[in-house]
């Protein structure tokens, strides 16, 4: 097993992690009662293992179900959330347990954040994309009818758990989707993790452990540089996310997952970077090349409603006085938030793909 620091609290990794979750959670000192939020793919499988575990441990939890998908990752849904957690006893003292991939992560995190004013997180990912990104930051939210993520809070897990053993039970499509967020941090910060994924080859499990504890060092190390994403520095992330928040979106979050429509923007944002940022083409081509190597989209259906896409970029929460803050990289291992890219630039970026 692993320990990773990262802000406030602190990751494990390795294998066989959730049957031992309760006693991980003792260890924090926290205590009393626990609301156990999952949804409805991820509970059926490993809900009531953790349940166990938190009620060996002493703790007592309640189990909160809710529909599977982003559509779930609503207002509305925080709200009933906390209506079954008050009806249950869970107070001040309580804490927040988030099972499932992404949009547990962002949902139980935002409820964890409001109620009482703010609870103690503890986050169980379930996909690889969650393990290597959404559970690192402490970005919480909930998405509107316009965009994604727009009300939400900053508000930092006390513990990640990440359990390997989890990750056999993803169909393939789910798995390599988390390969688009690792590629991006090899693109914005690591030349050499790019060309370790340019030769990886799954199945080994402690090569796959390496490369997560590696990506939690990524990200932990630009976001303790910019926690609240106030200067700018914690912008680089955001790179490929522009257009694939907004493709999502185009697509009614149906259509692609968000691993694969963060590809499909990391295209685009390569195109981008190519015109204003000086990446050369035989990088761009390397970059589209790895994504392609792991399963992940790099064009779009051409009958795909683009308009749809550009509409989307406006709401954008980067989109200003017809300006983007655009993360654009100059080359592999760097990146930047440009002050140069045009909505023309998207435009002709998004019709490209």
């Amino acid at each position: 097993m692993i320990y990773v620091r990262a802000g406030v609290g602190r990751i494990l990794i390795g294998k066989q992690l959730l049957p031992r979750s309760g006693k991980k959670c003792q260890a924090l000192a926290l205590s009393g009662h626990c609301a156990l939020i999952s949804d409805s793919n991820v509970a059926p499988r490993f809900a009531e293992r953790v349940r166990r575990s938190l009620s060996l441990a002493g703790f007592y939890p309640t189990l909160i179900t809710i529909r599977a998908g982003e559509k779930s990752k609503t207002l509305e849904q925080a709200r009933a959330i906390c209506d079954q957690m008050i009806a249950a006893g869970i107070n001040r003292q309580s804490f927040v347990v988030g099972l499932g991939g992404g949009m547990i992560g962002d949902i139980s995190g935002f409820v964890a954040a409001i109620y009482h004013r703010g609870i103690p997180h503890v986050q169980i990912p379930t996909t690889l994309l969650a393990m290597v990104d959404s559970s690192i930051g402490g970005k919480t939210g909930v998405d509107t009818r316009v965009g994604k993520n727009l009300i939400g809070a900053f508000h930092q897990p006390s513990l990640v758990i990440d359990d390997l053993d989890v990750l056999k039970t993803l169909p393939r499509r789910q798995f390599n989707q988390g390969f688009a967020e690792i590629i991006k941090h090899a693109i914005i910060a690591d030349t050499k993790m790019f060309r370790t994924l340019q030769l990886w080859e799954a199945g080994a499990a402690p090569a796959l452990q390496r490369l997560i504890k590696r990506n939690i060092q990524i990200k932990s190390r630009i976001v303790a540089k910019d926690e609240r994403d106030r200067t700018g520095q914690r912008a680089v992330l955001n790179f490929g996310h522009t257009v694939g928040h907004a493709i999502e979106r185009a697509g009614n979050y149906r259509k692609f997952l968000h691993g694969e429509a963060v590809s499909l923007g990391i295209v685009a944002a390569c195109a981008i970077s190519v015109k204003r940022a000086g990446l050369r083409p035989d990088q761009r081509a390397a970059i589209v090349d790895l994504l392609a190597r792991f399963g992940l989209p790099t064009r779009l259906p051409p009958n795909f409603p683009r308009k749809k896409i550009l509409d989307a970029v406006k709401f954008d929460k980067k989109f200003e006085g017809g300006k983007v803050r655009f993360v654009v990289t100059p080359g592999i291992g760097a990146a930047y938030a440009a002050d140069n890219v045009m909505l023309d630039d998207i435009c002709e970026a998004v019709k490209a793909l």
